[in-house]
């Protein structure tokens, strides 16, 4: 089928579910066990946001799944007997729902948790592209697409990122991805204020560089691209450790400024001198081609939450907040990140930019890069190209759980 034909007949066709019903939606999944992305994903579908099996649920169900692995804590086939969902031997069938065309409205790739090779820059080689090619294969095939939301990265490798997207506007679906932690319950409930010009930024969090440095990059991406003009693009990324690190803070008094601003927004903060906590401090400093400056910390043994500053024009303090991910079940946070996809599975538009999650990614791959080059700051002409405009509406959750741990009005 030829581009003409495939967005006539992308055009022409009807629904899977018709006007007004809940939207019918695969979920394409690496490992589903306790506490993967799955589990705290699909599982605010299958067992409502408080994951208790009560009220409030998302509207759209889950109506097929495959799993690409199973391990020993596999509850994937527990819960698909529990929910009378069928589990697929392959991503077409589930897609298709066992026929011969796409029978779904919607699709979540949940290409996290799981048992794949690291590569040299200690990224974990998930298989979100592959999951994606397949999937957009029964579109093709289909002549008929359909909403996809991709959890986290869009994929350890920019190029694969940048295709991802690429192939998304060539068949004109709505895609949304990226991490939960831009959406969670921000202490104060605070954005940037749109339009306005921004000239440093800094954020702040923990754990591994992959694992945990989206996470940071992407809370960073979601307070900056409100900046007058909007995304740019990035034209220089750098990875610095250790020593290096905290010489860089010293060295730079906006960073120092703001890296004192972000801190004292964490709940979790230690006591003690940082230098003296923290084993092995790293940033990832990133030049925006607009003249903004950004820096993303992980500090594991300092904090454990995820705090961003951001300089912005004419006001004389930064604007900071916590990004409040709750520490245990349901995760509140991801309740957050499910309200934002079920406004593209609603309403066919994605609330915020797929772009902003490319970007990250895309920071993050050459910001690994530069570290096995020795800490090189590195041009990025790639990400110099990328250009976005971010809607002027905020997206995160403005309430918490209370203390059984449900959700608040959110």
């Amino acid at each position: 089928m030829n581009r003409r034909a495939f967005l006539a007949s992308t055009a022409s066709a009807a629904l899977a579910s018709p006007a007004g019903a809940p939207k019918k939606i695969a979920a394409i999944i690496t490992e589903y066990r306790p506490g993967s992305h799955a589990d705290v994903v699909v599982g605010k579908y299958l067992e409502g946001y408080n994951q208790d099996d009560r009220p409030p649920y998302p509207r759209s169900k889950i109506v097929a799944m495959f799993t690409e692995q199973v391990p020993k804590a596999d509850i994937s086939r527990d819960r698909a007997r529990k929910y009378h969902v069928p589990i697929f031997r392959t991503v077409q069938e589930a897609l298709m729902l066992g026929g011969d065309r796409l029978a779904v409205d919607g699709v979540l790739l949940i290409g996290e948790h799981g048992d794949y090779p690291m590569n040299d820059k200690e990224q974990k080689l998930y298989p979100r592209f592959e999951m994606f090619l397949k999937i957009t294969d029964v579109f093709r095939q289909s002549g008929r697409s359909v909403p996809v939301f991709n959890d986290k990265h869009l994929s350890w490798s920019w190029r694969q990122a940048e295709r991802m997207v690429e192939i998304s506007r060539e068949l004109h679906f709505p895609m949304l991805a990226g991490s939960s932690a831009p959406e969670a319950w921000r202490i104060p409930a605070v954005d940037t204020p749109f339009g306005v010009p921004q000239r440093y930024a800094v954020a702040i969090s923990y754990s591994g560089l992959d694992i945990y440095g989206f996470h940071v990059l992407e809370a960073l991406q979601a307070m900056v691209d409100r900046r007058r003009g909007g995304e740019t693009g990035v034209r220089a990324v750098q990875c610095l450790e250790n020593q290096e690190c905290w010489n860089f803070i010293e060295q730079n008094g906006w960073v120092k400024r703001l890296f004192e601003q972000a801190l004292s927004r964490s709940n979790t903060r230690k006591p003690g001198n940082p230098k003296d906590l923290v084993r092995t401090p790293a940033v990832f400093i990133v030049d925006y081609n607009d003249g903004l400056k950004g820096a993303a910390f992980l500090l594991t043994g300092l904090v454990e939450d995820f705090t961003v500053a951001v300089d912005v024009e004419g006001s004389s303090t930064p604007v900071s907040t916590l990004m409040n991910l709750q520490p245990g079940r349901p995760y509140h946070h991801f309740g957050c990140l499910v309200k934002n996809i079920e406004i593209m599975f609603e309403t066919g538009k994605a609330p915020y930019p797929v772009e902003r999650t490319m970007l990250t990614s895309g920071i993050l791959d050459f910001a690994l890069e530069s570290r096995i080059r020795g800490h090189r700051k590195l041009d990025t002409p790639e990400l110099a190209q990328v250009r976005y405009q971010t809607p002027n509406a905020s997206h995160f959750c403005t309430k918490g759980w209370g203390p059984d741990g449900r959700r608040l009005d959110m």
